[in-house]
C-alpha cells in the first residue's frame, strides 16, 4: 500500500482539480493552454474574402420571407404528415423543424449581412442579446437554419498572443443562402426563376478556361492559389522547390520549337557518314 504525505496529497489534489474540465491531449497530458479548438475550424483571417458573398439589391429581404414561409409550411407538413399517418422525408423533417426563435435569428443574420456587405461573424452573445434568446436556443437555431440550408457556418480559431504557438476558439463566419432542398416544399412564388441558357453556358466555358488556366501553372502558383495561411505558405515553398527540381531536371516538351531544316539535314549528314563508315 503507498503511504501519502499531507503535501503530496495537497499537490495532487490540485493537480487535479486544475486539470478538471480540460480535454486529454493524445499524449495523456492536460492541454498546455486550455484552449479548445473545435472540429473542422479554420484559421480567422484566412478563407473570408473567399467565403464571404456581397448580397445583391434585395436578396437579405427574399431570404428572410422564405424562412418565415418555411416555418409556416413546416406547420402544414406536420399536421399532413400526423393527419395521414406517414413518416417524413428528410427534407420535410428539416421543414418541420423550423421555429420562431430560428427564423429571429436568420433576420438578425441577415441585417448584418446588408449593413456589412456580406461579412457576418458575430458571437453567441451578439445574437442573443440582438434577439433575446437565451445562448441555447441561439445555437439550437443556428444548427436549424444550417440543416435546412438557409446557412452556410464555418468556425474559426485565432491566435493567442504568448509564448508558443497558441490558439483560441473565435466567432464563425456565417452565410445565408438559398435552401435548394427546400425548394420543392415552399410556395411556387418564392422559388427562384430558372437560370437562364447563356448563364449555364457562360459558366460551362469558364470551367473549361479555369482548367486550361491550372494546366499551366506551376506547382508554387497552384499552392498560393488553392491554400492560404501557414499552411498555403508551406506548400508554396514545397511547390517552388518541386518546380527548381523539374527546370533543373528536364525540359518542357509540350511546346516544343521545331528545328531548322539546317540542322536537320546536317543531322542525316552525320547519320549517313556514320553507317559508310560501319560499311
Amino acid at each position: 500500500m503507498t503511504a501519502f504525505t499531507l503535501s503530496e496529497a495537497t499537490a495532487k489534489a490540485l493537480v487535479r482539480a486544475s486539470t478538471m474540465g480540460r480535454p486529454p491531449a493524445r499524449s495523456g497530458a492536460p492541454h498546455p493552454t486550455g484552449a479548445r479548438v473545435r472540429r473542422d475550424s479554420i484559421e480567422a483571417g484566412t478563407f473570408e474574402e473567399a467565403f464571404f458573398a456581397v448580397p445583391a439589391k434585395g436578396e437579405t429581404d427574399r431570404l428572410v420571407r422564405a424562412a418565415r414561409a418555411a416555418l409556416d409550411a413546416g406547420r402544414r407538413v406536420k399536421r399532413a404528415a400526423r393527419a395521414e399517418g406517414r413518416a417524413l422525408s428528410a427534407a420535410e423533417r428539416a421543414l418541420a423543424a423550423m421555429t420562431a426563435g430560428a427564423v429571429r435569428v436568420y433576420e438578425e443574420l441577415c441585417t448584418l449581412a446588408r449593413l456589412n456587405r456580406g461579412r457576418v461573424y458575430p458571437s453567441y452573445d451578439h445574437l442573443a442579446q440582438a434577439t433575446a434568446l437565451g445562448r441555447a436556443t441561439v445555437a439550437r437555431a443556428l444548427h436549424v437554419l444550417e440543416d435546412a440550408g438557409f446557412l452556410v457556418r464555418q468556425r474559426r480559431f485565432a491566435r493567442v498572443e504568448g509564448e508558443g504557438p497558441q490558439w483560441a476558439q473565435t466567432s464563425n463566419a456565417y452565410r445565408a443562402t438559398w435552401p435548394a432542398r427546400l425548394a420543392a416544399l415552399l410556395p411556387r412564388w418564392l422559388r427562384p426563376a430558372p437560370v437562364p441558357d447563356c448563364a449555364v453556358q457562360h459558366a460551362a466555358d469558364r470551367a473549361v478556361d479555369m482548367a486550361a488556366m491550372r494546366r499551366g501553372m506551376s506547382c508554387r502558383e497552384i499552392a498560393e492559389a488553392s491554400v492560404g495561411g501557414a499552411l498555403g505558405r508551406v506548400l508554396a515553398k514545397l511547390g517552388a522547390a518541386l518546380d527548381r527540381r523539374d527546370d533543373s531536371g528536364r525540359e518542357s516538351h509540350d511546346d516544343a520549337q521545331p528545328l531548322p531544316d539546317s540542322f536537320k539535314k546536317g543531322s542525316n549528314d552525320v547519320g549517313l557518314v556514320g553507317q559508310r563508315r560501319l560499311a
